[in-house]
């Protein structure tokens, strides 16, 4: 082959990658997909937590009654207990469930798929009684309800974690007259 063809050939190649590569560049693209603000369901921590019963939540709770040396564990919004959850009481609750350490705080217990809501006649052992609607951490609150106090059922016995004493086991009425902005969830993990 002579080295005119070669020259030839080459120059042909050469030109018709670089006009392949124009016609590319100025070519219109495809249109782009519609936005979207729904995006397809992902796995969260709620959807990930390991199921649990209702008697593993109640056993869990009393754990912190007595892991502070024989005393409650003390309450705090900043500090972290030797298991690794969050010493208030949506890292106490958290860790009855057996949630992702530290643990969602009480308006996540709410509002990210980690509950849902029921009825207060119809709570069980292993449920909550969750105030979330405030901006303020000092007015949310979550309890674990245990049973009711009486047959009227105008109150209850619930595990919490409450600022100035701990971990304790206390009778309530949060949530009994539909207005204090108290309302039951149940847990999705929780079995029966």
């Amino acid at each position: 082959m002579s080295v005119n063809l070669t020259r030839r050939v080459a120059t042909a190649a050469l030109t018709t990658i670089l006009s392949l590569g124009s016609l590319a560049l100025t070519a219109p693209t495809a249109p782009a997909a519609p936005a979207t603000t729904a995006q397809a369901p992902s796995t969260t921590s709620a959807q990930a937590a390991p199921r649990v019963s209702r008697e593993e939540v109640i056993a869990r709770a009393k754990t912190w009654l007595t892991a502070n040396n024989g005393r409650p564990v003390p309450y705090s919004q900043t500090k972290y207990w030797k298991d690794g959850y969050r010493q208030d009481c949506s890292g106490y609750v958290s860790m009855t469930l057996g949630l992702r350490k530290p643990g969602p705080n009480t308006v996540s217990l709410r509002n990210d798929g980690f509950t849902r809501r029921i009825a207060m006649k119809d709570l069980a052992p292993g449920d909550l009684v969750i105030k979330a609607d405030s901006d303020s951490a000092d007015f949310r609150h979550v309890v674990i309800f245990d049973g009711w106090a009486n047959g009227a059922h105008t109150a209850y016995k619930s595990y919490e974690q409450a600022g100035g004493v701990g971990t304790r086991w206390k009778q309530h009425s949060y949530g009994v007259n539909g207005r204090d902005g108290y309302h039951a969830y149940r847990p999705v993990n929780i079995t029966a």
